[in-house]
């Protein structure tokens, strides 16, 4: 987590993958945007980065941590990387897709031809149980965020993971605080920032701002962490082990495959 050497650094540059917290951070960074007037833009190109703002702070994000190389090298630009533990990712995806507006994911609406004409959301819905389910999800949409996951790029000025693990659970925001002072952002305002960072949090403004709490509900149905090892049947695991097992274990969420041990045999409804 060692920022470049040489200039200010003015790019605050986010990326997340789905369902690892992107719905919460795009509402803390368009908050940081209105609240201190500062261009925010999406950038999954070289041809994007000239029209960043020359001068001050610019918030840069690409949803699915697809920074182009250019980017990364820049020597004034500081990146947040968000990874979730897969199997929690696996779980609040498939949830998710099950019920999600269709307007908001066009992958889960679209006609597919390998699905016999259905779409994403009817064929899930559509199979016998939550078994299938979750290795129909597993072995499609999870399967691209996983691969994602992987490959970040950790040379240049990435500062490397930042797991949602601990993001959910900086209660008194000590770990985005440290985060947003080591890249000492040219015109950030940290103290502003890290306020916006508690108001749209589970943990802050949301549990007091009920409409607030409504919007994140149709994107949450639980921020808790390892929730794998209360929802994941046995069986599950033991497919995902052998799918997964060595993602696990290169993005650190796991040393072995001993995990499976740990779940439960049946999960209760």
């Amino acid at each position: 987590m060692t920022p470049a050497e040489g200039g200010p650094a003015r790019f605050l540059c986010v990326g997340t993958h789905h369902k690892t917290g992107t719905v919460w951070l795009r509402r803390v960074l368009h908050e940081i945007k209105r609240n201190q007037d500062i261009p925010l833009m999406q950038c999954h190109n070289a041809g994007k980065i000239s029209k960043a703002a020359e001068t001050g702070p610019q918030i840069i994000v690409n949803w699915e941590s697809k920074f182009p190389k250019e980017l990364l090298a820049l020597p004034h630009a500081r990146f947040i990387h968000m990874i979730r533990d897969p199997r929690d990712v696996l779980l609040s995806g498939m949830r998710y897709h099950r019920k999600a507006p269709l307007g908001r994911e066009s992958f889960l609406a679209d006609p597919r031809d390998d699905l016999a004409g259905k779409s994403y959301q009817e064929h899930l819905n559509a199979l016998p149980d939550d078994l299938s389910r979750w290795q129909f999800e597993m072995r499609n949409k999870h399967a691209e965020t996983v691969d994602e996951m992987l490959a970040w790029d950790y040379s240049g000025n990435a500062i490397g993971d930042v797991r949602y693990e601990d993001l959910i659970v900086d209660v008194d925001c000590v770990k985005i605080r440290e985060i947003l002072e080591d890249f000492a952002i040219e015109g950030l305002d940290i103290d502003k920032a890290v306020q916006a960072y508690w108001q749209h949090s589970l943990f802050g403004g949301v549990n007091a701002a009920p409409e607030l709490g409504r919007q994140h509900a149709l994107h949450i149905t639980s921020g808790s962490v390892a929730q794998w090892k209360t929802q994941m049947p046995r069986a599950l695991a033991e497919i995902y082990a052998d799918e997964y097992g060595d993602a696990l274990i290169s993005l650190g969420y796991e040393d072995d495959k001993k995990w499976v041990k740990d779940c439960p045999v049946k999960v209760k409804p």
